[in-house]
């Protein structure tokens, strides 16, 4: 008997296949979004707990994603669709971060390092949403695995907006090295403990640093000051590698096989310092530095008119060919059989999105609105949008709202007072941003907030100030209107975090000379001394590196140069680390200079045997301070 011949399929039912279907390969995608990111193995040590963290949450997914797996034979509701959707954007947006910070330059991402995490906590945010609403008895999923996944929501909760504060070393060395004005920026100590930190110590490093930097560059439509820091940089971790008599690279090798490896690679004159890519169109601007003719032209027409390898203001825009310098390229291109690159267009700023800028416009307006819940909420997004990346930093101050956010400073509601400053502190990341800030009274409104706000208002306008005062006329500023006492009222009383940002800035701001005094007359000793003996903080290299900038002023070695401190010196010199044993030798070399019997204290204290240890071992510009203590202490006839 033959068997009925089907009925065609009704529109519910072939829509409830294609809905199982759509469901099946969601599920699909999001299972192989994890395991995507599981493999990840090279994370940015600036960013790598945080992205171990992200890494170990994802994972905590998967026996939710197996278990709706199984049960997605059955059409789901409208809820439960909409769940996947939206975890699946989540997971999307979790991939393209841990992506970045997995191949993205090292050195981008470490003075990025806040806007970074920021983007951790949008993540965070959107996988929170995603799981919200998520409607597990539809999806079939067991009471076990839903509370797998409210515990991962718990510990997404609990991850505050900074659970780490910042690598004060780094931060200070990075400070150093970007510094036009400090002497310390050509010290090889200081290039090759940032080289460590950012683990860019090998040929290979190096070459997949520029490469990543290519990226960047391309990424962000040419070239800004930003950029040209991260090259300068990247040159000076190639001289290193260049001068260091063992190199990495599967393995030890020889100075001259790295030289002959160096020889093969493109001749440094030939690539354009903006790009670093060979040119094909290489021009001279006014200062006689040579550019592609493009990258430049990019450079000029974004309203900069200064030359981005020398900083200096161009006297003229005119672009002259460098024939000679083409001729060489094309001589070296024929004789090694290279092969010029087409050019690739690099996206057009009117890529950024229209509606962005739109919505950063009305939020600026926002910032001068009669209700007070308005201004409130446009301040909260500004500063959102101000963490993200720079094109937003420039956006938001382009459409005026740095003069709108000063103006908040002044308002009477607390919070409005701590967006605002922590705002301003994200928009001052841009090096122009620095100068509009100031330049539109910034600075005493932020010292009042650092005086008289809440704690994270505190702690954020004690950040604000370190950034600002990057540039020395901001340091004067500070000074000036008396915001060196509310910064060392912080370090004293503060949170630990408050501490740490105050000893950031109060180190930057001690490199001026006249700062120094106010520092000292407003007390700052007294508790870096108590630093030094409270472990728990873990202040030790704050501490000392602020005042090894103090024992240079009169005043600070009168005050510092205690017998009681003397001993807490050697303490560190036998037994710190390796930064620490620099910066507790440096100091007491500077006491020792202009007080001979500190010098024979710290013998009787025992500091002879460490610090010829240090002498042989210790960093190189240990080393140097060490030998001339060693010195100081012989013309002294402390020693024979």
């Amino acid at each position: 008997m033959e068997s009925p011949i089907p009925t065609d399929l009704s529109s519910s039912e072939v829509l409830g296949d294609c809905e199982v279907a759509a469901a099946a390969a969601v599920v699909r995608e999001l299972m192989e979004v994890i395991e995507t990111v599981g493999s990840y193995a090279g994370f940015r040590k600036t960013q790598r707990k945080d992205c171990l963290n992200l890494v170990r949450r994802l994972k905590l997914l998967v026996p939710l994603l197996e278990e709706i797996k199984d049960q997605v034979g059955n059409p789901l509701g409208v809820s439960g669709m909409d769940s996947l959707v939206s975890l699946k954007k989540a997971l999307l947006g979790a991939k393209k971060l841990l992506k970045n910070c997995n191949h993205g330059s090292k050195i981008y991402l470490a003075m990025e390092s806040e806007a970074v995490l920021s983007r951790f906590h949008g993540v965070y945010d959107k996988l929170n949403q995603a799981l919200d609403g998520m409607p597990y008895d539809e999806l079939g999923v067991s009471v076990e695995v839903k509370e797998q996944v409210e515990l991962m929501r718990m510990q997404l909760k609990r991850a505050k907006r900074r659970t780490d504060t910042q690598d004060m070393e780094l931060a200070m060395d990075m400070m150093v090295v970007f510094s036009k004005t400090d002497d310390r920026n050509a010290d090889i100590a200081i290039l090759e403990r940032l080289a460590n930190k950012l683990e860019l110590h090998t040929i290979a490093d190096l070459k997949a640093e520029t490469a990543a930097i290519r990226k960047l560059v391309k990424h962000r439509g040419g070239h800004n000051e930003t950029v040209q820091q991260i090259l300068d940089l990247l040159g000076k971790f190639k001289l290193i590698v260049g001068i260091d008599e063992t190199v990495s690279l599967d393995g030890p090798i020889s100075t001259r096989t790295l030289r002959r490896c160096q020889s093969s690679l493109i001749p440094n004159e030939f690539l354009c310092p903006i790009t670093l890519e060979i040119m094909t169109d290489p021009v001279i601007v006014a200062t006689g530095q040579t550019y592609e003719r493009e990258s430049i032209t990019k450079w000029l027409n974004s309203n900069h008119r200064t030359c981005p390898k020398t900083g200096q203001t161009l006297d003229h825009l005119s672009l002259a060919p460098n024939f000679a310098l083409r001729n060489l390229i094309l001589q070296w291109c024929e004789k090694n059989n290279f092969e010029l690159p087409k050019k690739d267009t690099y996206p057009s700023s009117d890529t950024y999105s229209a509606d962005l800028m739109e919505e950063i416009s009305l939020l600026v307006k926002d910032l001068s609105s009669s209700h007070p819940n308005v201004r409130r909420d446009a301040v909260m997004k500004i500063r959102m949008l101000s963490k993200e990346n720079p094109e937003n930093r420039i956006s938001i101050a382009n459409t005026g709202g740095i003069p709108g956010l000063v103006q908040l400073l002044y308002y009477p509601d607390s919070k409005i007072q701590e967006h605002a400053v922590t705002a301003l502190l994200n928009l001052s990341i841009d090096e122009t941003n620095k100068r509009l800030i100031a330049r539109e009274g910034a600075i005493k409104a932020i010292i009042e907030i650092l005086q008289n706000g809440t704690d994270e208002a505190r702690e954020n306008s004690a950040a604000a100030l370190f950034s600002l005062s990057m540039l020395n006329e901001n340091k004067i500023h500070v000074g000036n209107f008396n915001g060196i006492p509310p910064l060392v009222s912080l370090l004293q009383n503060g949170t630990i975090r408050g501490k740490k940002d105050a000893a950031t800035a109060l180190f930057n701001l001690s490199l001026n000379q006249a700062n120094k005094s106010k520092a000292i007359k407003a007390g700052i000793i007294p508790p870096l001394l108590r630093l030094l003996d409270d472990k728990n903080l873990d202040m030790v290299d704050e501490a000392l590196s602020i005042l090894l900038l103090l024992v240079s002023h009169p005043e600070g070695r009168n005050e510092i140069g205690r017998l009681s401190f003397v001993e807490t010196l050697v303490g560190i010199i036998r037994s710190g680390t390796p930064k620490n044993k620099e910066c507790a030798v440096s100091v007491l070399l500077e006491l020792g200079l202009n007080n001979s019997s500190l010098t024979l204290a710290a013998l009787q204290f025992g500091v002879y045997e460490p610090l010829r240890e240090i002498a042989i071992n210790g960093t190189n510009r240990a080393q140097r301070k060490a030998n001339s203590l060693l010195q100081h202490m012989s013309k002294c006839e402390h020693i024979p």
